[in-house]
């Protein structure tokens, strides 16, 4: 039988394919401006991270992409967007350090993971390059080996 790869108690959502698609350099935590009906889909894990991305407008980070499917029974009367834009809480100079890799080193923002902290949800963001075609192949051979290693190890 495999063993699932457990997730903490307070993990959401995780964006599995930044890691795979960037090399991750830094990484920063951001709350985020929420309406009532997202919430709650979000405690129903009704959330994705796939396709989002963070763009810094204005001074402001703001969240697209994030896909919070609503719930029919939270979101009667009001007409729910699930692709909605959704502004980043951070502070001014964490701003400013994202402009600067944005601007001078041609970084990526990206969203890694959703997570409960103190009764919040926290979405935290990483700075990071795109990786080439031939470092995503060097890191599934690796994953690879690692895995037929374990193999090996368990037999032997």
């Amino acid at each position: 039988m495999a063993k699932k790869k457990k997730t903490p108690d307070n993990q959401i959502a995780q964006n599995k394919k930044a890691f795979f698609d960037y090399h991750i350099e830094d990484q920063l935590e951001a709350g985020l401006v929420l309406e009532g009906w997202e919430v709650k889909s979000i405690r129903a894990g009704q959330v994705s991270l796939k396709e989002s991305y963070i763009l810094l407008k204005d001074g402001e980070a703001w969240l697209f992409g994030a896909h919070i499917q609503p719930l029919a029974s939270a979101s009667t009367h009001v007409h729910a967007d699930p692709l909605r834009t959704r502004k980043l809480l951070l502070h001014r100079d964490e701003i400013a350090r994202l402009i600067g890799a944005v601007e001078r080193k041609g970084y990526t923002i990206l969203p890694l993971s959703m997570y409960w902290k103190n009764g919040r949800i926290k979405l935290k963001i990483g700075i990071g390059k795109g990786k080439k075609q031939y470092d995503k192949r060097a890191v599934q051979k690796e994953r690879d080996w690692n895995r037929e290693r374990q193999r090996m190890l368990k037999k032997g």
